[in-house]
C-alpha cells in the first residue's frame, strides 16, 4: 500500500503523476493500491475569482438539475475524477487502475503508522495566486455569488 500526502501538492500535476503510476501498476501486474491523503489541501494554481468561475460554470453546464453527470463538491470526489479524466477510463484497463486508488479527506486512523510519499515535481513552489481544493468545494457546496 502506498500512501501518498497531497499536501501542499499541484492538484493537475499530482493528478497527473499518480495516473501513470496507476497505468504502470496496471500493466506490470504490481497489484498495489494507492492512498491518497490530505486532498483537501491540494492546490489549484491561478486566480482565486478565474477559477471559482470557472468550476461554477462547470458545475452548471455538465448534466442538468434532474439528470447527471454531476461535478463532484466533496475534496476527495474531485480528486478522483481529477485522476480519472487522466487514465482511459473507458477501457478496461483505466477502470483497474481507478479501483486501485482511494482518496481521502484527512489522514484516517489506518494509515497513520505509515510513511506518507511526496512527488517532488508536484509540490507547490510558492506562487502568490492559489486556491485550495477544500475551499472551492466549500464555494461550490454553498452556491454563493462572487
Amino acid at each position: 500500500m502506498r500512501v501518498i500526502n497531497a499536501e501542499n501538492m499541484v492538484l493537475g500535476r499530482l493528478a497527473s503523476i499518480i495516473a501513470k503510476e496507476l497505468i504502470n501498476n496496471i500493466k506490470t501486474y504490481k497489484n498495489e493500491e494507492f492512498a491518497v491523503v490530505n486532498v483537501e489541501k491540494a492546490i489549484i494554481i491561478g486566480r482565486k475569482e478565474d477559477i471559482l468561475k470557472k468550476y461554477k460554470r462547470l458545475s452548471e453546464e455538465i448534466g442538468s438539475d434532474r439528470k447527471g453527470p454531476y461535478l463532484p463538491r466533496r475534496p476527495d470526489r474531485l480528486f478522483r475524477r481529477t485522476v480519472r479524466g487522466m487514465l482511459p477510463y473507458q477501457k478496461s484497463q483505466g477502470r483497474m487502475a481507478l479501483k486501485k486508488m482511494k482518496a481521502y479527506v484527512g489522514i484516517p486512523k489506518e494509515f497513520e503508522g505509515y510513511e506518507l510519499e511526496v512527488f517532488k515535481e508536484a509540490e507547490y513552489g510558492g506562487h502568490r495566486r492559489h486556491i485550495e481544493l477544500g475551499r472551492l468545494c466549500q464555494y461550490l457546496k454553498s452556491d454563493l455569488k462572487l
